[in-house]
């Protein structure tokens, strides 16, 4: 079966075939309407079982008589081996869709995670759709190699190593699931060992430093610079902030309600907004919804990386060296604790501020502890805004307690 042969076959009144002369039981098919496709006809147990018939493809690109002929081998092979090609295909069709890993993904969450991690589903969740779904959507759960998990798991180490340990669990325990479920076989996973575990931060920026990065935040422009601003006034998680909207916002109580979807613990969480960072969203065009910090207000900013390595060189010019001691976004968040902590602030409020549930929030003590400290709070962080105007302006941040403020002990 040539291409001039293909192009010359005529159609009839019924479907016509020509055979190929080299490869049994490879052909085409024309229909009555011109309409050509190859197809393969073959038995399964030998002469005295029915014919079957296989669609390769319609004749054009990608099939050709030789990219054709090529695919009929590897059926043939197939039925040799005892696989129908028409039984296999449509296994893999009903795999497709049962099996797809994005909805399998919602099964997961749905019918495990929220059962047995109901304090941290909602980040499981954050974390596989943000980012194994996008690389894994294409694929039927049996399609995935470990291959294709280690890959990924690597993309993301070398930006986000916590976050990339932390995929590494949740897609473990997802295969794992689907083993127990009979939904597959094996867990491409199995002995796949974890990314090494990360060596425990202490990077606290210091006064000048947070100063060069709140002016230099400015040049970034928008959304970033806002971005960085806020998470330096209210100590949240970038993750966060970058998914801050407008009807989180209460305009008239100066606060910023974070949902449980949104909060990484699964704990929603109000933070009360001091007049320097009620400053910065209203240096913005208010809208009533959509996301706040994004151009489409549908999207949280990306592309953290690139702006951080920008933002390096702008603190850089700010503070006169040729480049700064390495740090990462996160450790704004510690610098606001340890900020606190240097205000006086009570370790419960600091706790309460950062929405952490360990420590005093943590346990039996977790349990019975239920006053949320929203004063305490708001004095907090209104006492850190003032802290960083002085830092902002070159006077530093008070380190003798809150007395240095002007204000009482904070939470005592």
């Amino acid at each position: 079966m040539t291409k001039r042969a293909v192009d010359d076959a005529s159609s009839g009144a019924t479907d016509t075939f020509l055979w190929d002369t080299e490869l049994k039981g490879f052909g085409l098919k024309v229909t009555p309407k011109g309409a050509k496709s190859y197809v393969l006809q073959y038995r399964l147990g030998g002469r005295r079982t029915p014919t079957r018939r296989y669609t390769i493809g319609t004749h054009g690109s990608p099939w050709t008589p030789d990219t054709a002929r090529r695919r009929a081998h590897e059926l043939l092979t197939d039925v040799r081996r005892g696989i129908d090609p028409i039984n296999n295909e449509r296994d893999r069709a009903v795999e497709q869709a049962e099996l797809n890993f994005r909805s399998y993904v919602t099964q997961f969450i749905e019918r495990y995670a929220r059962r047995e991690q109901p304090r941290s589903w909602h980040q499981a969740e954050r974390t596989l759709i943000t980012y194994a779904v996008p690389a894994f959507s294409a694929k039927a759960l049996p399609q995935i190699s470990r291959r294709d998990i280690s890959r990924l798991v690597e993309l993301i180490a070398e930006d986000k190593e916590a976050t990339a340990r932390y995929l590494h669990a949740c897609l473990r325990k997802l295969f794992r699931w689907a083993v127990a479920r009979g939904d597959i076989l094996h867990s491409p996973m199995s002995e796949m060992p974890a990314p090494a575990p990360i060596a425990a931060r202490d990077r606290v920026l210091s006064d000048s430093e947070l100063a060069a990065i709140w002016r230099a935040a400015v040049k970034l422009g928008f959304p970033f610079g806002t971005s960085f601003r806020l998470l330096i006034a209210t100590g949240q998680r970038r993750e966060e902030v970058g998914g801050i909207a407008w009807d989180e916002i209460d305009w008239e109580g100066a606060t910023w309600t974070i949902p449980a979807a949104r909060a990484k613990n699964g704990l929603g969480h109000v933070v009360p907004l001091s007049p320097i960072a009620m400053q910065e969203l209203a240096g913005l065009d208010r809208g009533t919804s959509g996301l706040i910090l994004s151009t489409t207000g549908r999207t949280p900013p990306s592309g953290w990386s690139k702006v951080k390595r920008r933002l390096d060189k702008l603190v850089a010019e700010e503070l006169g060296v040729s480049e700064i001691k390495a740090w990462r976004t996160h450790d704004i968040r510690r610098t606001v604790a340890t900020g606190l902590q240097r205000l006086g602030v009570r370790f419960e409020v600091t706790e309460a501020i950062l929405n952490h549930v360990s420590g005093a929030r943590a346990g039996v003590a977790g349990i019975y502890q239920r006053y949320n400290w929203a004063v305490e709070k708001r004095v907090a962080l209104e006492a850190w805004g003032d802290a960083l105007q002085r830092c902002v302006d070159g006077n530093g941040i008070p380190a003798t307690g809150s007395t240095a403020l002007g204000i009482q002990a904070i939470g005592q």
